[in-house]
């Protein structure tokens, strides 16, 4: 490729809010989704939600001159939802799986049953290498009692691990899906000032859509508007993020966002705005990152994990305090069941469909908590990994910023003051 400059490349992004049988008009947004993607021949199509594997084969199908290459990422019980189409090459995929993804006794929210994971894909675009990523983090389902912010805090900083730590060689990095973050929530300060990846709606002079960049509308037809609380208007939780590397770094042409309806049907393609970029490829460097502000954002975010890690914790305990009432209460029904063995003649105290009622409550409360227990131990060590990582990372932030040397050379010698004898400790030499 003779000049970097001169390629453009569109991208889509859309929580599809496919889940067959419960999902309204289900069949009918796919097939639309389809003919809108046909139509418009984007170069990379970055798709959430897609919860059957059959509706993917069914877009794949439908996009296959179009769109040739895909991939669909599969995770967890009923999968991850994320799928990725394009018109350039695929080399390589991969699916990292987030370590902390709800309760399973929530099941009226159901994240935990689903995967919820990062999906990489590695593309040619012309000479260039590009690392694409897809992801959907937990949902926040009330924002004044966000019980689940640990866990999307722990989501944001694996993503933002995962993203650094594969995109090293990439000439250009991008990154789409639903966040369930608005722009200034902690996760996503800490995704974006990390990673250095930019914001297609902030970046762009150029935007076409819902007012604000608007995402979740509370007048599309299948939200309901309690769900916004007091954004009535809306909240943007989906995103293009982007960055380029020391050879080529990427600036945002224009962006947009369909409004709603679909022209010509009742109902819009999902519960969730479409999102549409148009990135142009720059010979420029990418700004450098504050360390001072993201040492902030790291410090604001370990406190956070920590927060949920003493509520784990609290549960853990609650978990045992109550196998172990159910444990007392269950040898304290073996003991009464010795009685008649231990007084000859003696009859059974208690009648014996209450004592075997007693039995299977004392079994129920032992088997649950013994499976909450090993659930909320799960998710303590969860945290405590994301805890300890976040310490390593501030230790050497601030490091950085004080402008010290991360590690002094194993061989370098210490010299003792003038006046002074040298240390007990000090090798000899």
């Amino acid at each position: 490729m003779a000049n970097v400059d001169s390629v453009t490349i569109r991208v889509f992004s859309l929580n599809c809010w496919g889940i067959r049988y419960l999902s309204k008009h289900c069949r009918q947004r796919y097939v639309m989704i389809g003919d809108m993607l046909c139509k418009e021949e984007h170069d990379i199509v970055l798709l959430q939600e897609v919860w059957s594997e059959k509706d993917y084969l069914f877009l794949k199908k439908k996009l296959v001159c179009s769109h040739p290459h895909s991939h669909y990422f599969k995770s967890g019980v009923i999968g991850s939802g994320l799928a990725i189409f394009s018109k350039h090459r695929i080399h390589d995929t991969f699916l990292y799986r987030y370590s902390l993804n709800g309760y399973p006794y929530m099941a009226n929210h159901g994240d935990w049953f689903g995967g919820k994971a990062v999906g990489m894909a590695v593309l040619s675009i012309g000479s260039l290498t590009a690392n694409v990523y897809v992801t959907h983090l937990h949902a926040e389902y009330c924002r004044e009692k966000d019980s689940y912010l640990p866990h999307r805090v722990v989501q944001s900083w694996e993503l933002q691990q995962f993203v650094r730590h594969t995109s090293a060689g990439a000439d250009v990095v991008i990154l789409g899906g639903d966040l369930n973050m608005h722009p200034e929530d902690l996760g996503n300060r800490l995704l974006r000032s990390y990673t250095g990846l930019r914001d297609s709606y902030v970046e762009t002079s150029n935007f076409h859509g819902c007012e604000n960049g608007l995402t979740l509308l509370g007048d599309n037809p299948f939200i309901s508007k309690k769900e916004l609380g007091s954004f009535e208007k809306g909240i943007r939780i989906d995103y293009i993020l982007y960055k380029g590397s020391s050879k080529t770094d990427i600036c945002c042409e224009s962006m947009s966002t369909t409004k709603g309806s679909v022209p010509g049907h009742p109902f819009p393609y999902s519960d969730h705005e479409a999102l549409t970029a148009e990135l142009r490829l720059e010979n420029v460097f990418a700004n450098p990152i504050k360390v001072a502000e993201l040492v902030d954002i790291v410090t604001e975010a370990r406190t956070e994990v920590k927060v949920g890690l003493h509520c784990a914790e609290r549960m853990r305990y609650t978990a045992t305090r109550t196998a172990a009432m159910g444990l007392a209460l269950l040898f304290l029904e073996l003991v009464i069941a010795a009685v008649p063995w231990l007084a000859l003649g003696a009859e059974q105290p208690f009648p014996r469909t209450s004592f075997y009622l007693l039995a299977v409550l004392c079994f129920v409360i032992l088997l649950t908590t013994s499976l909450l227990y090993i659930f909320y131990t799960m998710e303590v060590k969860s945290l405590q990994g994301a805890e300890d990582q976040m310490r390593l990372a501030l230790g050497g932030l601030q490091e950085k910023l004080r402008g010290f040397p991360l590690a002094q050379p194993h061989n370098a010698q210490r010299k003792s003051p003038e006046g002074e004898e040298p240390s007990a400790f000090d090798p000899e030499e």
